[in-house]
């Protein structure tokens, strides 16, 4: 079977940081952890083209930035489309949020919804020893 069936999908180059700001963190050195969860997050398949729908979590504890919730709300939108494995997604979400805050340590977990009978959590950290 080849991909006659398959859905258009955009490729990851699609997404990029241009969305995401900053907002100064008014208590550097102090500890705060900061968690963001949503339950909207979606890519696609990059084979099928079928969604892929996901609760996603970043978790982090901030140097001397934080995330702008709307940008982030918008970069994590750009995904929607994109045709990425859910692996890679959450890893290149990781690594995007890490290169522009530079954080103490991060954590970025993503519960991915059953399709054809198969759920995928992962989970990718940077920094705190993990």
């Amino acid at each position: 079977m080849g991909n006659e069936h398959r859905y258009d999908v955009e490729k990851e180059a699609a997404v990029t940081r241009e969305a995401l700001e900053t907002l100064e963190y008014a208590y550097p050195g102090r500890r705060t952890r900061v968690d963001i969860h949503t339950d909207e997050f979606t890519s696609v398949c990059p084979w099928s083209g079928l969604p892929d729908f996901a609760e996603l979590h970043v978790r982090y504890v901030p140097r001397r930035l934080l995330v702008e919730m709307k940008s982030l709300k918008l970069y994590l939108l750009q995904f929607r489309n994109v045709g990425i494995l859910q692996e890679h997604a959450v890893n290149r979400i990781l690594e995007d949020l890490v290169a522009l805050l530079a954080p103490v340590e991060m954590e970025v977990e993503a519960e991915f919804k059953s399709r054809g009978g198969l759920a995928t959590r992962v989970v990718v950290r940077h920094g705190g020893g993990g």
